[in-house]
């Protein structure tokens, strides 16, 4: 029987998100759970995610935790799916959770041929301060590099005696060095705020990016004299591409708009984007639009919109045809030139205070 693996170095599509809620045995998300859940929550973008109720519960009385994810400095612009990651930080940063936020120097050297300098360079010159331009709160963030950290590096190692190479396999589909070293040191880094002091904490990723939360989850099982929590997690859908395939990928430019980019090329895609208008205008008034086909309406609910009463709106009137998919898409340039504006003015803004920023300090 062949292993179910999703591979969070590669770019394999999912076949389909209640598949992989069944085959690793993830939790249907529940926005109820959560008090003022953000945009992302409450429109289903956010559909998954493991041993929710701890941090709900940690929410609700007040009570320690916190959240933390990865920046990977291999390139010079981010896709929407980091911006999902960090409206979710962002989420649970302002209910409370202490922060905190690595850069995996070491992995990418070990799995991406990157060196550390030049993730060095990378994460100062850019990711960081468009974390920071997408809306993470800095002076309430805890920063570190993974090659600076002896604290994982030292646990990575004391971790890795307790995972087997058929283990690995099983849930990666291959071991090879680079990768064991990456995930080994990613489990250090999940656990890495509760060394000192015993937590709870939540991951927010792609689904993706499932395979290292199991590896640690395996990890914790095995270290029960540590008394560690098991970590919780939150996962969101993949941006679809503009082509209608389930996730953007730079494989496809024209169908995939990167943070930054220039405008005038984000319009031309959006406008040669995968619509749901009839064939012609007279069937589309008399029909309405195929919403679930159009991929410029699925951009503007996961991104574009913060308004509820706004998009539905706009769903109401292209879907009964009172609104057509040339109209739709113009809203969407004028809002994607908007945000893209804002987004790279932030990232020129926070890189000016970046030596402001509270990176731990390592004896």
């Amino acid at each position: 029987m062949k292993h179910k693996i999703i591979d969070p170095w590669g770019s394999e599509l999912l076949e389909s998100y209640e598949k992989i809620i069944k085959d690793f045995g993830l939790e249907i998300f529940n926005p109820k759970l959560f008090p003022k859940p953000n945009r992302i929550m409450r429109r289903g973008v956010v559909f998954a995610g493991r041993d929710l109720k701890i941090i709900s519960d940690a929410i609700k009385h007040k009570k320690k935790f916190y959240v933390l994810s990865g920046i990977m400095p291999t390139n010079e612009k981010i896709h929407f799916g980091t911006k999902m990651v960090v409206e979710n930080i962002k989420y649970f940063q302002d209910h409370g959770a202490e922060t905190y936020i690595l850069v995996a120097d070491l992995e990418a050297a070990s799995t991406r041929g990157v060196t550390l300098n030049e993730a060095r360079k990378r994460a100062l010159d850019f990711h960081i301060p468009a974390y920071v331009a997408l809306g993470l709160n800095p002076k309430k963030t805890n920063f570190y590099f993974q090659s600076e950290n002896r604290d994982v590096m030292n646990n990575a190692y004391e971790f890795a005696k307790k995972i087997t190479v058929n283990e690995f396999k099983a849930i990666y589909g291959s071991a090879d060095p680079g990768k064991i070293m990456g995930a080994i040191t990613q489990v250090a880094d999940i656990l890495y705020p509760q060394f000192k002091e015993r937590k709870p904490g939540i991951i927010p990723v792609g689904v993706d990016q499932d395979p290292h939360i199991r590896l640690t989850r395996d990890v914790v099982k095995r270290f029960k004299e540590r008394r560690f929590f098991l970590p919780s997690s939150i996962y969101h859908k993949y941006t679809p591409s503009l082509d209608g395939d389930l996730k953007m990928s730079k494989s496809k430019p024209e169908s995939c708009i990167e943070l930054p980019e220039d405008i005038a090329s984000v319009n031309r895609k959006i406008k040669r984007a995968l619509s749901g208008g009839r064939d012609t205008l007279e069937e589309h008034r008399k029909l309405g639009a195929i919403i679930e086909k159009d991929m410029v309406f699925e951009l503007m609910k996961q991104h574009l919109v913060e308004d509820d009463k706004e998009l539905n709106k706009i769903y109401k009137k292209y879907k009964s045809g009172k609104m057509t998919s040339g109209e739709l898409k113009q809203i969407a340039c004028d809002k994607m030139e908007k945000f893209m504006g804002n987004f790279v003015k932030g990232v020129e803004q926070a890189r000016k205070h970046i030596n402001r920023l509270n990176f731990v300090k390592f004896k």
